[in-house]
């Protein structure tokens, strides 16, 4: 079996999901967008993107699924989700999932918080 490198699982997961710079992440969040944090909870008490819900990427499969006994209510795989994490790894791994368990219209954070800073953002 050959092995397969976490680079080429994240360069795969990118090619399923919208790869957004800061300004059109920012750009799409709103009222109708689930907004997830998929950071380990370490990270996210060091301060977050106001409005999302926390679900560190362990969970985002069991979260998102309607079948799951640990679903949350605010996945609907109707909705728009946009994930972020620290760096952009793990929200591209992250959002292929969610592609994976049906959800049509998922982006992530291209370079994460990250990037977010960097534009001149800041975190709540």
């Amino acid at each position: 079996m050959e092995m397969t490198t976490v680079a080429e699982l994240v360069a795969r997961a990118r090619q399923t999901i919208d790869n957004l710079a800061p300004a059109d992440f920012a750009a799409r969040i709103g009222p109708d967008a689930l907004l997830v944090d998929i950071r380990e909870p370490d990270e996210v008490a060091t301060g977050a993107i106001p409005g999302a819900i926390a679900v560190p990427r362990g969970m985002i499969e069991f979260r998102a699924d309607p079948g799951s006994p640990y679903h949350l209510a605010e996945f609907d795989p109707a909705r728009p989700v946009l994930v972020y994490c620290a760096s952009g790894g793990r929200s591209a791994l992250a959002g292929a999932a969610l592609r994976q368990l049906g959800y049509t219209d998922v982006a992530h954070l291209d370079g994460g918080v990250t990037a977010w800073r960097s534009s001149g953002r800041s975190l709540a």
